[in-house]
């Protein structure tokens, strides 16, 4: 939980969430960029100050029904001061901004506020209406989405997951949370799965490749690398580690590739995306894994060139304690693979993202996030039948 008043206090939170720019200071809530028109005729933008009471860091229903304005007098559209909640004048700065204005709405029929979402709405209509009014393809909206810092030392995020919060499913997503997942191979479609998993609130994602992040890569790969990164050479993991670093903590680099002398870091992990080429290591590894009774989903794609045209099969295999006798048929070991489809090496980055969102998507269900009505522990799609089928049911 947050330590700080937003995120304790749900009416805060949910201006926050909505996307209004205010801030708890000095003991004031401060509400930013409140569009308005001034006596000009022009839209401007101020802010509303309100006094803020706490008890253990979480706002108290708002004490009276009167707040300051730093800005000009806001008008009506045709430049009229709104006269009718005209209070007085005050003069105090908080964060550098001004305020000379105290207002007066009074909410009918209860004549107080019970929360400051209410509060802060109701100042905003009408404060901000005649200035979307004067203007309304004008872009004056008081909600302007600043970035949020996360204040939660417990996150492993370095700025507030408002995604979570907006849509209210919060306690889904904190159901990774804590955990520590391993990703073998970033070649293609191993990057997309890091890009879906850092997005997640898992505690730690080690990625490990021993190659370098070169020109081609950076087709099949998350983002857009510029010219001059590609000319670094760094190692694949020092580059994705670099890249997610901005907005989280707890993607570890291992740049190396999985083998019999590391592959006991993996013993700790409450999951494993395999993302790694058939051969002996892989075996090692999957027994290893079984024996642990670490769950794991192998990936793997089979592209054609036929008539002009690309054709092909994606495949996830999971392996759960409960099924995992299925892998001789389902999992190519052997560095030939398996032969036909599975012996191929075309990567195309839409293909290894929908790849990484059905190996994701697998997992998530395997810990609760979504429903599991087949518990498949074996899914392919058909490129050209558009078809995803499921088998080996547990």
């Amino acid at each position: 939980m947050s330590s700080q008043p937003i995120g304790r206090s749900p009416d805060l939170k949910r201006l926050r969430d909505e996307g209004y720019d205010i801030a708890v200071i000095d003991g004031y809530l401060l509400v930013r960029d409140v569009p308005y028109v001034n006596a000009s005729r022009n839209v401007c933008r101020g802010a509303l100050l309100m006094p803020l009471a706490l008890a253990d860091n979480v706002a108290q229903p708002p004490a009276d029904h009167v707040a300051q304005f730093a800005g000009d007098y806001p008008c009506h559209a045709d430049g009229r001061e709104i006269s009718e909640m005209r209070l007085g004048t005050v003069d105090f700065t908080v964060d550098g901004f001004a305020a000379k204005w105290s207002f007066s709405a009074k909410p009918k029929p209860a004549d107080k506020y019970v929360n400051f979402y209410d509060k802060v709405l109701a100042y905003i209509r009408r404060i901000s209406g005649p200035a979307q009014e004067l203007e309304p393809d004008g872009g004056h909206d008081p909600r302007t989405y600043p970035l949020v810092n996360e204040d939660d030392e417990d996150s492993v995020f370095r700025y507030v997951d408002t995604a979570s919060s907006r849509a209210e499913i919060v306690s889904v997503s904190k159901k990774l949370k804590g955990h520590r997942v391993a990703i073998l191979g970033l070649g293609g479609t191993g990057g997309y799965i890091l890009d879906l998993v850092a997005k997640t609130h898992v505690e730690e994602i080690h990625i490990f490749d021993g190659d370098v992040f070169s020109q081609h890569n950076a087709f099949r790969a998350p983002g857009a690398a510029a010219g001059a990164e590609l000319a670094e050479k760094l190692p694949k993991v020092a580059y994705f580690a670099r890249i997610y670093d901005r907005m989280r903590r707890g993607v570890i680099p291992h740049p190396e590739f999985i083998s019999a002398d590391n592959m006991a870091s993996l013993d700790t992990m409450n999951f494993v995306f395999m993302a790694m080429e058939a051969g002996e290591v892989k075996r090692l590894v999957v027994e290893r894994l079984i024996s642990k009774g670490i769950p794991f989903v192998d990936v793997g794609m089979g592209v054609y060139l036929a008539n002009d045209m690309l054709g092909g099969t994606l495949r996830v295999t999971t392996v759960t304690a409960a099924k995992h006798d299925h892998l001789s048929d389902r999992m190519p070991f052997s560095n030939g693979g398996i032969k036909g489809e599975y012996d191929k090496n075309i990567q195309i980055a839409e293909l290894n993202a929908m790849n990484a969102a059905l190996a994701v998507i697998r997992w998530k269900k395997l810990f609760g996030v979504y429903p599991d009505f087949s518990n498949e522990h074996y899914s392919t799609y058909v490129i050209g039948r558009n078809d995803v089928n499921n088998e080996d049911e547990a």
